[in-house]
């Protein structure tokens, strides 16, 4: 199976403190991954790299079988920062337009705005579950609903890969469940390869089909099954603490949140 994102022996510090030491990861086309690990240990650097904000200090990176940096498509990779959380809810603009924002880079700033545009920024919205408030302001919605937002603004462009940072901040906690759901049904239905990274591992769902454990190294990665195994032997360790463990509650639906 192809590999979306390949890491190769990736080391990455910041003055003298090593931050990723010697990582190697494959996300196969496809996939959704979960990256957890506990504050500080280096989940957003890692990110970072991969996004091409930081240039490895020792190792490669590899986006669509070509190196980072070649790397020029990007539309190909659509990003939902933990900066979206903190968003300026007085922002006065609709849901559309928010969405519609991403088209962007594909269609120009000030290129006119065709019907096919709209149909795709609707469509984008159906996929999260937030068609209905298309004319809202976002700034009336509540924290998960604009997290659906977002992801969908990252959706317009038709990504075939789909970062997302901490998504479930600010996302209620009975609504987590159906969020996490519709990150499923993204990956499953559309085909779209999901990275999610996180420091919580109790709200991760059954719909990931893979986990990295990253602590400075890469502790542990393999599917969800093999990730049950060592949950029981010693990922305790490697946060060094007692930890929340995956949820395989199913979900039956819900409010958008």
């Amino acid at each position: 199976m192809q590999s979306i994102i390949e890491i190769k022996h990736l080391f990455y510090r910041y003055e003298k403190d090593t931050v990723l030491e010697d990582i190697n990861l494959s996300v196969p086309d496809g996939s959704f991954l979960a990256i957890v690990g506990p504050n500080g240990s280096g989940k957003s650097t890692l990110l970072k790299l991969i996004l091409g904000l930081l240039k490895p200090q020792k190792g490669d990176i590899y986006l669509f079988n070509q190196e980072l940096s070649k790397f020029k498509d990007w539309q190909k990779i659509g990003y939902v920062s933990q900066k979206a959380n903190s968003f300026n809810t007085g922002f006065p603009a609709t849901v559309f337009e928010v969405v519609s924002s991403g088209l962007t880079k594909k269609i120009g700033m000030f290129r006119f705005f065709k019907k096919e545009h709209s149909q795709r920024v609707m469509e984008a919205l159906e996929a999260v579950g937030m068609d209905k408030f298309s004319r809202r302001n976002i700034g009336e919605l509540s924290g998960g609903q604009q997290q659906r937002v977002f992801i969908a603004r990252a959706l317009v462009s038709e990504p075939k890969l789909l970062i997302l940072d901490e998504p479930t901040v600010g996302v209620d906690a009975q609504n987590v469940n159906s969020f996490y759901q519709m990150l499923g049904n993204l990956n499953h239905k559309r085909g779209i390869t999901l990275l999610l990274v996180t420091h919580d591992i109790g709200t991760i769902s059954e719909k990931v089909t893979q986990v990295a454990c990253l602590n400075k190294h890469m502790h542990f990665h393999g599917d969800t099954e093999e990730f049950e195994r060592y949950r029981t032997e010693g990922i305790s360790d490697f946060y060094g603490h007692g930890v929340h463990m995956l949820s395989h509650q199913h979900d039956h639906g819900g409010e958008s949140d």
